[in-house]
């Protein structure tokens, strides 16, 4: 009895031995040991990045007339309230509200000018009014004197000849006089008319003016051109103009209605795929917000000039993905994966991408315990083409076994290598003549004319 409790416990021992080595074996080795087919078929090849839905095109909700805003010496204004952002309105609808503190100082100070200039003209039609009647009773009062110097000269027709020619001397004096203050009164009369419409006029001018400064106080409750739904204007840095936000005279936006039914992907891709990309290439856009739901959509608008990365010292560039079709689901802001189509090959080999390594210049794949050199071609973010070295249907390891670093490399022949090295050559050749030389096309004159400058789009950095 107490043998077989010896032996039942040296078999548990045992047993838990074999399970411990079991459990903690490393998981690599199991690893080590996956194989992986060679596949023969179409390969795609793909340029992944994330984006942003935008409106493909929109209408903004304007601030204030620009020239009103001018005229009153207002550059900027703040948005005092808005309406939430993606707000669905109706045309005619409440949108925002604007600061008009600095508008309500402009008239209160145009009150002061027409008061002051009101007075002015008060003061300057007093003043016309008496000037002129003293004018007026001079006239009349010289009249007077003149006819009775007129009764004298009439009364002298029996005085001596030197009497009577000094009363007709006299008499003419008057006259003179007389004429004299009726021309001076004529150009009173029209320094007063002039100096009356001088004041008139600049009262008028202060009127017009406050008038206007009134008028444009609506102006700063912005109302829904039409119907849609708000989207918040960015400014310079990226962030969306809300409550508390500065809009400036001369960019008089204060928000935007975008036409929802036509929608593009806004994306940059870095430098080093740029070259892959292409106007007309199909792209698909899916939504992150709902997974599964795909577009189709085609690239029309590559950046020729590449942007800083805010924060960063990568170059990106800027791609405009045209999304096919209508949906109600899509929105201004949705974040986009877009998988770029850049290249479809019908008909290659090619393998997991993890399985090729490289020494130096030679790629190889771990096959039948020997490092197989092969010669790859294009690849996308998952599979590489293998052009030389395996057949369809050869297994090769998916990550290196043990030891695998020891094993011959099973070089491949030397025509074949120096077949695709020429080839190569002469392809990176022909794509530096092809940068080199200009791309000529026929303009309406008749005439060969290289391409002009590449349209770049000045947007802030990212």
């Amino acid at each position: 009895m107490k043998r077989k409790n010896i032996l039942i416990l040296l078999g548990s021992i045992l047993v838990l031995i074999i399970l411990s080595w079991y459990f903690t074996k490393p998981s690599d080795e199991q690893g080590q040991t996956i194989k992986t087919e060679v596949v023969s078929g179409q390969f795609i090849i793909d340029v992944t990045t994330t984006g942003e839905l935008e409106a493909r095109s929109s209408e903004k909700i304007q601030g204030p007339n620009p020239m009103k805003l001018r005229n009153a010496r207002i550059w900027q204004y703040r948005i005092e309230d808005i309406i939430p952002d993606g707000t669905v309105v109706d045309s005619g609808q409440w949108v925002a509200t604007l600061d008009r503190s600095d508008l309500d100082n402009k008239i209160k100070d145009q009150e002061l000018d027409v008061e002051k200039l009101q007075t002015q003209f008060l003061q300057k039609q007093l003043d016309t009014t008496m000037t002129l009647r003293n004018a007026r009773d001079e006239l009349i009062n010289l009249l007077f004197t003149l006819e009775e110097k007129q009764i004298i000269v009439e009364q002298s027709i029996y005085e001596p000849p030197a009497t009577q020619r000094q009363v007709k001397l006299d008499y003419d004096k008057t006259q003179r006089t007389y004429d004299q203050s009726v021309e001076n009164y004529q150009l009173k009369l029209r320094k007063a008319e002039a100096d009356m419409r001088e004041v008139q006029a600049n009262l008028s001018k202060a009127q017009n003016r406050m008038e206007e400064f009134t008028n444009l106080l609506s102006d700063f409750v912005i109302m829904a051109p039409k119907s849609g739904m708000v989207t918040y204007k960015k400014g310079w840095d990226g962030q969306k103009q809300g409550v508390g936000a500065q809009v400036n005279a001369w960019e008089n936006v204060v928000a935007t209605l975008p036409d929802l039914t036509a929608m593009n992907s806004q994306t940059y891709i870095n430098e080093i795929d740029i070259s892959k990309v292409a106007e007309g290439q199909k792209a698909e856009i899916e939504i992150d917000a709902f997974p599964g739901k795909k577009f189709s959509g085609t690239v029309y608008e590559v950046a020729n000039m590449g942007e800083q990365m805010r924060n960063s010292n990568a170059k990106v560039f800027e791609i405009m993905i045209q999304v096919d079709g209508f949906d109600s689901i899509l929105r201004p802001s949705m974040t986009t994966k877009n998988r770029i189509i850049t290249n479809v090959i019908d008909s290659a080999l090619f393998l997991p991408i993890e399985c090729v390594s490289s020494n130096d210049s030679i790629s190889y794949v771990y096959y039948q315990g020997k490092r197989k050199q092969v010669i790859p071609g294009l690849s996308n973010e998952s599979s590489i083409i293998i052009l030389e070295g395996l057949k369809e249907g050869n297994k090769v390891y998916l990550v290196a076994p043990t030891g695998a670093e020891e094993w011959d490399i099973d070089f491949l022949d030397a025509e074949i290598i120096e077949k695709y090295k020429v080839n190569e050559e002469a392809e990176k050749e022909k794509e530096t003549v092809k940068e080199d030389m200009p791309d000529k096309k026929m303009s309406p004159d008749g005439k060969r004319r290289g391409n002009g400058p590449g349209k770049g789009k000045k947007r802030p950095n990212k």
